[in-house]
C-alpha cells in the first residue's frame, strides 16, 4: 500500500478519534512531513480531515467515500483488504469481475464502482446507476460454496443483502422473485448472477454476482419514471451508516462467515418473499398468465398454481406482484 493508503486505513479504524501526526509517522515508519503530505491528498480526494493542534488528524463521521481502507474495518477477515478493487467510473462492476475471474482472481475478489456507465440488470435491460448507490460484484469460485446447488446463489445474496441491511439500519426489506430486494413496495436492490461452466464436466467453475443498491437516493433523484417504483435504505438521504459499512456487511454474509446449507438459505429466502400466497402475473417468452405464487422449491424456483389447479416451477421470467 503507498502512505496515503496506510493512513487512510489508520483513520478510518479510528474515525471519529484524532490521531497524532508523531503516532501516524511511528506507526508507518515515515517522517512527520510525508504525513502532511498524505493528508493533504486525501484531502484532495474530498477525504474531510479535521486537524486539531495538540490532539492530531481525525475523519469525519459524515465522509462517505467507497474505501478498501473504509471496507476493511468492517470484514470479518481484515486482511482481505488486497481482495477490494474500488473504482470511479466503470462501464459495469460485473464486466470488470469476469474479466478478472478469465484471469483468475480469487474467490472473494470485489469489484467496485462509484458510478457505472453501463449497468445492466436481467435480460440486458439496463440498470440506473445514480451518485450515491452501491455498485459491486462478487467473484465466487463454485468449490467454495457450501452448498451444491449453484441456482441457491442468488436466494442466498438476496438473504444476505437483506440480512446486512436489518444489521446497519431498522428497515425489513422484502425478497421479490428471483432478484430484487423492495421495502414500502419499491425496488431498492437488484442482483445479478452470472456464470461460466467448464466445457468438459459440465460444472460451473465461478459465479460473478452482482449487486446494486439505492443507498440513500432520494426518490425526488431518481428520473420521473422510476420515482413510483424505486426507493433506497435511506430515502430521505439521511444515512446512519457509510455506505462501507453495508458494503462490508454483506461481504461477510457472501463471503467470510459461515456459509448457511441449502435448507437455512431458502428458509430464510422464503420468510422474506413477498408474493407467497399472492395473485402474481407470470410474464414468459410466449405467454402471460395469472397464476398464485405457493412456494420455492429445492432449487429455488418458484412454484405457482395457474387458475385450473395445474402447479408449474418456474426458473426464469418476470413476475408481476397484484398489489
Amino acid at each position: 500500500m503507498t502512505t496515503k493508503q496506510h493512513i487512510l486505513t489508520l483513520l478510518e479504524r479510528r474515525r471519529g478519534q484524532s490521531i497524532s501526526g508523531e503516532e501516524l509517522a511511528g506507526q508507518l515508519g515515515i517522517s512527520r512531513n510525508a504525513v502532511w503530505k498524505a493528508i493533504k491528498e486525501l484531502r484532495g480526494d474530498g477525504y474531510s480531515i479535521i486537524a486539531v493542534t495538540n490532539k492530531g488528524y481525525s475523519l469525519c463521521d459524515d465522509v462517505d467515500i467507497i474505501s478498501a481502507e473504509g471496507i476493511s474495518p468492517f470484514l470479518a477477515q481484515p486482511d482481505a483488504l488486497g481482495k477490494i478493487f474500488v473504482h470511479k467510473t466503470l462501464e459495469s462492476t460485473s464486466i470488470t469481475a469476469k474479466k478478472m475471474a478469465v484471469m483468475g482472481a480469487e474467490h472473494g475478489t470485489i469489484v467496485l464502482a462509484e458510478k457505472q456507465s453501463g449497468g445492466r440488470g436481467r435480460y440486458g435491460r439496463q440498470f440506473h446507476s445514480p451518485p450515491g448507490g452501491i455498485y459491486m460484484s462478487f467473484i465466487l469460485r463454485a468449490e467454495q460454496l457450501r452448498f451444491d446447488t449453484p441456482t441457491l446463489i442468488t436466494a442466498f445474496a438476496a438473504v444476505a443483502v437483506c440480512e446486512a441491511i436489518e444489521a446497519v439500519s431498522d428497515r425489513l426489506p422484502r425478497i421479490k422473485w428471483v432478484n430484487d430486494i423492495y421495502l414500502d413496495n419499491k425496488k431498492i436492490c437488484g442482483i445479478l448472477t452470472e456464470a461460466v461452466t467448464d466445457f468438459e464436466s459440465g460444472g460451473i467453475q465461478w459465479m460473478v454476482v452482482g449487486i446494486g443498491i439505492n443507498f440513500n437516493t432520494r426518490e425526488d433523484e431518481f428520473p420521473a419514471e422510476l420515482r413510483s417504483i424505486a426507493t433506497s435504505v435511506f430515502p430521505s438521504g439521511d444515512a446512519s451508516v457509510t455506505r462501507n459499512r453495508l458494503i462490508a456487511e454483506v461481504a461477510n454474509r457472501l463471503i467470510y462467515l459461515d456459509q448457511p446449507i441449502a435448507d437455512v438459505i431458502l428458509s430464510k429466502y422464503k420468510q422474506r418473499m413477498m408474493m407467497l400466497g399472492n395473485v402474481v402475473t407470470v410474464v414468459g417468452t410466449s405467454e402471460q398468465y395469472q397464476a398464485t405464487a405457493v412456494d420455492i422449491d429445492d432449487t429455488g424456483k418458484l412454484v405457482v398454481e395457474t387458475v385450473n389447479g395445474e402447479r408449474r416451477a418456474l426458473s426464469s421470467g418476470e413476475i408481476r406482484i397484484m398489489i
